[in-house]
């Protein structure tokens, strides 16, 4: 196993779930951490729009709710389930989880430890922070909040990786 890679970590879908991010192997990831009640929440539907723009291709975009900003997900379950979609999510919404600290979820304190992750250091100061991963489950670059899922910046490393061999 790889352990610079996120397939070591399991994850739970809104629906209490397990699942290993081992069943999205050779799939370009953007991993991102969403709230319901946040000024960057628009970004649901940005998020929707960029999935669009691959539908066809091995990319998929993961979304972990988050509390830890300022209260911003009060929502639990189902209601987040519901929010995202009347956003027009068309892309998996997993089970609410923490991103910072010493409770945050192990996926992020592997995204926070560069000696872990062996590339990149990066912990969200806010919602809709960004984890762009390539087809081997490795971390290759991040965006902050502000950065819009649509933006070029982001749609080019996207097509980029998923040009690149596997």
């Amino acid at each position: 196993m790889d352990n610079n890679s996120i397939y070591k970590f399991d994850v739970h879908t809104l629906n209490g779930e397990e699942i290993g991010l081992s069943a999205y192997k050779n799939k370009v990831l953007l991993i991102v951490n969403t709230a319901s009640q946040c000024g960057f929440t628009p970004q649901l539907k940005d998020l929707a729009i960029l999935k669009d723009q691959f539908k066809d291709q091995d990319f998929e975009i993961l979304a972990f709710p988050s509390n830890d900003f300022g209260g911003q997900e009060p929502l639990e379950g189902a209601a987040i389930g519901a929010f995202c979609v009347n956003a027009g999510a068309n892309y998996p919404i997993f089970d609410k989880i923490r991103v910072r600290g010493p409770y945050a979820h192990p996926l992020y304190k592997f995204f926070a430890d560069k000696k872990d992750n062996g590339y990149l250091k990066s912990v969200p100061r806010w919602n809709f922070h960004k984890f762009l991963i390539d087809r081997n489950g490795h971390v290759t670059d991040f965006y902050y909040p502000f950065t819009k899922p649509t933006s070029s910046k982001i749609r080019k490393k996207i097509e980029r990786l998923l040009a690149a061999a596997h």
